[in-house]
């Protein structure tokens, strides 16, 4: 891979992002299709190095594995139905 594409690689899966396996079709102990696992970095060629959910740290390769990157849940998801903020109250102070 040339250095250009591993830049690319580096800069679109940086570490911490959390991605799902679908499928690893050249390897003989694949990652089971829909593990978590998130990226622990990418090496000189280009490989995602992973630390999986199931323990394993079996690296994906662009191009070759089918992965996703798997969204956080927006943050709008976890706001009230009224999409106020919760009423705070002043401390009483007393004269």
């Amino acid at each position: 891979m040339r250095p250009e594409q591993v830049k690319r690689i580096k800069e679109q899966y940086p570490a911490w992002t959390k991605l799902c396996c679908d499928s690893m079709p050249d390897d003989p102990r694949p990652i089971e299709p829909g593990t978590l696992g998130n990226v622990v970095g990418v090496d000189d060629a280009g490989s995602i190095m992973m630390k999986w959910g199931n323990g394993r740290s079996l690296s994906l390769v662009p191009g070759v594995d089918s992965f996703h990157i798997v969204q956080p849940k927006q943050e709008q998801e976890e706001m009230s139905e009224t999409n106020e903020p919760a009423e705070t109250e002043e401390p009483e102070m007393s004269m």
